[in-house]
């Protein structure tokens, strides 16, 4: 899944390759993924766009050409969503429900550059918004403070008193935007904190860490990122994570074995060695460390 350092790099490539270029064409692929219907989706056609932005793991690109009618084409990629930038296109329209496109946008002319959103797999989670305000997307209006925004005594009062785990606090946007399964686990390694770690429970020296990990994580990954094509950002994300997806490999910081903590749609992994003192979590959910 794009979480905060893929999709800033995702927008910063709309703002080098995007802006300024009126839309031709747009075609939808996939009725289910337009979640909006007012304004129509082809109110785009002749904008002009004008800037992209992030919002949490929500990524908007802008039409703002008309300041009395700005428009804003939002999207969640959801697991297995993304955006591919192409030069040119085909000028034929696709074939609703065939393959991986959801959504086409045709810049400057018809099968001129321009971008796709699309989505692998058979479960169909992607989610495009075009409205006049972000706000007016639920899961924008709900998220919590950007997670590269906070400062450190607001994310230690965010913390106190909360009984969650650490792992479900990170992850959870309406607390923390941006972060998901990926950078929760970079960011629990770096910090040398186990994943059921109360929030509410930490030391000043564990916020400490978990906050200056937080920072470091996504700033390194961001630095990483931006600039970069987007097609080659996923083999970056994956080349720069020590244990997230690392099931079984040497801990590059101890050597001990990653490992996985599995629920019926997704896992997570850490190091036994660096997070909870050598012992191993239970694989099941809400569990306590095996004694």
């Amino acid at each position: 899944m794009p979480e905060l350092p893929e999709v800033a790099a995702l927008a910063e490539h709309l703002r080098e390759h995007a802006v300024y270029r009126p839309v031709a064409r747009v075609d939808v692929a996939s009725m289910s993924a337009v979640k909006t219907v007012d304004p129509p989706i082809q109110q785009l056609v002749g904008r002009v766009v004008t800037g992209a932005a992030r919002y949490g793991k929500f990524l908007a690109v802008e039409f703002a050409d008309r300041p009395d009618e700005p428009l804003h084409l939002v999207t969640h990629l959801s697991r297995a969503g993304w955006l591919r930038w192409h030069d040119s296109a085909s000028t034929a329209p696709p074939k609703p429900g065939k393959g991986p496109l959801a959504l086409r946008v045709h810049l400057d002319q018809v099968g001129g550059p321009g971008f796709d959103l699309t989505e692998a797999g058979t479960q169909k989670r992607l989610a495009v918004y075009l409205v006049r305000d972000p706000q007016e997307v639920p899961g924008i209006a709900n998220l919590g403070p950007d997670a590269l925004a906070i400062t450190r005594d607001e994310f230690a009062d965010l913390l106190a008193g909360r009984s969650e785990r650490l792992k479900t606090l990170l992850v959870e946007q309406s607390v923390l935007a941006g972060i998901g399964n990926a950078y929760s686990d970079e960011i629990l390694h770096t910090a040398k904190l186990s994943p059921y770690a109360t929030a509410g429970r930490l030391t000043e020296e564990q916020i400490d860490a978990l906050y200056a990990a937080l920072r470091s994580v996504l700033t390194d990954a961001v630095e990483r990122s931006v600039g970069m094509k987007a097609a080659e950002l996923k083999g970056e994300k994956r080349a720069g994570l020590r244990v997230h997806a690392r099931t079984g490999l040497p801990c590059p910081v101890c050597g001990e074995a990653v490992r996985e903590v599995s629920f019926a749609t997704k896992s997570f992994q850490y190091c036994p060695g660096c997070q909870t003192g050598g012992r191993p979590l239970a694989d099941r959910r809400l569990s306590r460390l095996v004694r």
